[in-house]
């Protein structure tokens, strides 16, 4: 989901809940929702809190003005190692696209070249 560069992330994170497919393989009803959500500071808010809660998802969100070693880092670092891979693409590190189609084109594309670095190396 791509939204423009000054949209807060706290209003962003439901309409992302909402935009999960549904995730089949098991006998039943197909996976909707994740079990936790793990999030940065940017996140940390009451409400959103207690939404999340409602809706029976467990959250790990640093609170913000607290010390740094939350201990969040030792999980969270797998989405900032790929994040980093993505930014060693130009185009990915700084948007120059106005389409959003465009710029998801190119996301796709960094992210099967890592995935065949990846493939080829082992």
């Amino acid at each position: 989901m791509l939204t423009k560069a000054n949209r807060h992330d706290v209003t962003q994170l439901l309409p992302l809940l909402e935009a999960i497919p549904p995730i089949a393989g098991q006998r039943g009803a197909p996976k909707r929702k994740p079990k936790m959500i793990q999030a940065d500071r940017a996140y940390d808010s009451n409400p959103l809190r207690v939404l999340l809660a409602k809706r029976g998802i467990a959250t790990q969100i640093a609170r913000r003005h607290s010390a740094h070693g939350s201990g969040l880092g030792k999980t969270r670092w797998v989405v900032e190692r790929t994040i980093a891979w993505l930014h060693q693409f130009r185009r990915l590190r700084i948007r120059f696209e106005r389409l959003a189609q465009i710029h998801e084109a190119f996301l796709k594309l960094g992210c099967a070249l890592i995935c065949w670095r990846f493939l080829k190396a082992t």
